[in-house]
């Protein structure tokens, strides 16, 4: 069965550059592995990276010992649902692409939260 997204569709591409997601696949898929929930499918902006920086997650720097490239404003990228969450509430949520952000998300925040900060 394909991942479902948070509103019941076929879950779609997040980002193939950068490639993101728990599984490196461009897509927010998750599975037993996956402890941070990297189900939400946002579009980063510079606020939420220093927010994100500031709480001990830096993804702007990057880290080629990894792969990783550091993320820029604008760039979407697989979010831990938790962290997304943290953001939504310090004021700091970046927007959501609600097609690429993996059904899951919904046993961490609610629809309507999502919903605030969707783009197409």
């Amino acid at each position: 069965m394909n991942a479902r997204n948070v509103l019941g569709g076929e879950l779609v591409l997040c980002s193939a550059d950068p490639l993101t997601g728990w599984q490196r696949d461009g897509c927010c898929n998750t599975d037993v592995n996956d402890q941070g929930r990297h189900t939400v499918c946002a579009v980063v902006t510079a606020e939420f990276l220093e927010f994100s920086r500031a709480v001990g997650n830096d993804l702007s720097t990057p880290r080629p010992e990894y792969g990783f490239v550091g993320l820029k404003p604008g760039d979407r990228w697989c979010l831990c649902a938790a962290r997304w969450e943290e953001a939504r509430v310090a004021g700091f949520a970046p927007e959501v692409v609600l097609q690429a952000t993996h059904a899951k998300t919904l046993e961490t925040t609610a629809l309507g939260h999502l919903q605030a900060h969707a783009v197409e």
